[in-house]
């Protein structure tokens, strides 16, 4: 039946034969090549995350790496050896182990006017992840991040399929020229992408492989501490040009790039966001 054997003859037989053989052969390659070439550029795509993460997490100023048990007072002094991915940290697991985190009240924090709800887990760069009933994770910017933005210029969601990984990017935020990263909570892929310029944009994502793994993520049992060392954060942050943070009563403007213009919003973005 091929050209190579023994007695072959072209007829229109053997000639369909083969033109069909070697379609599927072709098409077959193809498919494999296409396979590898996707997941190559998967891993390519994982890894340069992972490592413009690492890279700029150990650009951030040293206050800034403190891990999240220093916030609970488990620590004095420790710089995060994870670059906030505690997944793997054994010494995050064993501490859990020691205190498992208490049952939050069913009302949420609110600290200077900011509500934060215990229905989900926070993370460091300002980004929330809450679990829904049909497993899916819907992520969204707090409290904090909100107001320190304002209402943005133009805000660049993901698109359906994208796969996020955390501490990658989950969206960009335009405002005043500048480019805000927003970071990922938690792996996964975008199934649903909704907001725009009025600043409320918020994902749904469905898991990749097992599930979620919120390790890495603030319990809410750690969300006050954790605000309050934010607020300390930004307020350093915005102080050098000595611009007060707080209006009268104690809760913190809607906006501080138009309450303050003159401030330094760069270094609030940096600071608030993680970058460095």
């Amino acid at each position: 039946m091929f050209p190579w054997n023994y007695g072959f003859h072209w007829s229109t037989g053997n000639v369909l034969f083969l033109g069909a053989f070697y379609t599927v052969l072709v098409v077959v390659a193809t498919t494999v090549a296409s396979a590898i070439l996707r997941a190559r550029r998967a891993v390519a795509a994982q890894q340069t995350d992972a490592i413009r993460w690492r890279s700029d997490f150990h650009d951030l100023p040293p206050r800034d790496r403190v891990c999240r048990h220093v916030l609970t007072g488990e620590f004095q002094v420790r710089e995060c050896p994870n670059a906030f991915d505690c997944r793997q940290c054994e010494t995050h697991a064993r501490l859990v182990a020691l205190h498992p985190p208490e049952a939050p009240p069913e009302s949420g924090e609110e600290l200077l006017g900011m509500s934060f709800p215990l229905d989900r887990f926070y993370h460091r760069g300002h980004t929330w992840a809450r679990l829904g009933p049909d497993g899916a994770v819907t992520i969204g910017l707090d409290e904090l991040g909100r107001r320190v933005l304002g209402v943005p210029d133009a805000v660049d969601l993901p698109a359906p399929g994208t796969r996020l990984r955390v501490n990658g990017p989950a969206w960009h935020i335009h405002k005043r020229n500048r480019d805000v990263r927003v970071l990922s909570p938690a792996d996964g892929e975008v199934v649903e992408a909704t907001g725009g310029i009025g600043g409320d944009g918020y994902l749904r994502v469905k898991p990749v492989g097992r599930g979620f793994d919120f390790r890495n993520l603030l319990a809410p049992c750690e969300v006050k501490p954790w605000l309050l060392r934010e607020v300390e954060r930004l307020q350093g942050a915005l102080s050098a040009e000595g611009v007060p943070t707080l209006a009268d009563g104690g809760v913190l403007l809607p906006d501080l790039s138009t309450a303050y213009p003159q401030a330094d919003w760069d270094a609030a973005c940096d600071a608030m966001f993680l970058q460095a």
